[in-house]
């Protein structure tokens, strides 16, 4: 294994390849999670792509043309490749070329960006309307906050910078209403809610089913 790739699965990302490889294992995030945790967030569209001979079954190098940064601007501020895994099964990612724009997120080792099945990789064309204002703004507002995972009833928050995530109840994380559609931001008092785009959520009331 290679060291990135000992960084992604530590990530441990929700990704469009979830389900993707029978020996490649990924906890579920929420894109929140996901964004915050990662060292670069950027809209792209790939271009080429090259195998080379490194790590134990190669290595993909995809060129990208980027479009937009939204996370990383220290770290890197230009992309121009990025790698993965050749294999499947050791959580590597298939990209199309010339086709899609994509959200891309992942780490950055050795001066190069690195991302996989278990970092949030999906197509900008099925991102929702609030997923796309989370990256532009409101999931940075929330990287302070903490989304904890709720996989069975009952189950509750513990402190007041904590939002309850509920959709592994019904989607097994992938992708839920909560994911799709909400942002966990600090309010006013100091206390994290949920968050869609109208007037906060009552902070004493958690619904699990519709925060």
């Amino acid at each position: 294994m290679t060291p990135w790739l000992g960084l992604l699965v530590l990530l441990g990302s929700w990704s469009l390849g979830y389900w993707g490889a029978e020996a490649c294992t990924c906890s579920p995030s929420h894109p929140q999670d996901a964004f915050c945790n990662s060292d670069i967030v950027i809209r792209a569209k790939v271009v080429g792509k090259k195998l080379v001979k490194e790590g134990p079954f190669g290595t993909l190098v995809y060129t990208i043309k980027q479009m937009k940064m939204y996370r990383g601007f220290t770290k890197m501020p230009h992309v121009q490749y990025i790698h993965t895994e050749a294999s499947e099964s050791l959580c590597g990612l298939k990209l199309e070329v010339n086709k899609y724009q994509y959200l891309l997120t992942g780490r950055v080792y050795d001066g190069k960006m690195y991302t996989g099945l278990c970092n949030f990789v999906e197509r900008w064309d099925q991102l929702t309307l609030s997923q796309r204002k989370g990256l532009n703004y409101r999931y940075h507002l929330g990287c302070n906050c903490k989304i904890k995972s709720c996989y069975y009833l009952p189950c509750f928050v513990t402190s007041k910078n904590e939002c309850l995530w509920t959709d592994m109840l019904s989607n097994f994380g992938y992708p839920g209403y909560q994911s799709k559609h909400y942002a966990c931001i600090r309010q006013k008092g100091g206390y994290c809610s949920w968050y869609r785009g109208w007037a906060p959520p009552d902070k004493s009331i958690i619904n699990a089913t519709d925060p």
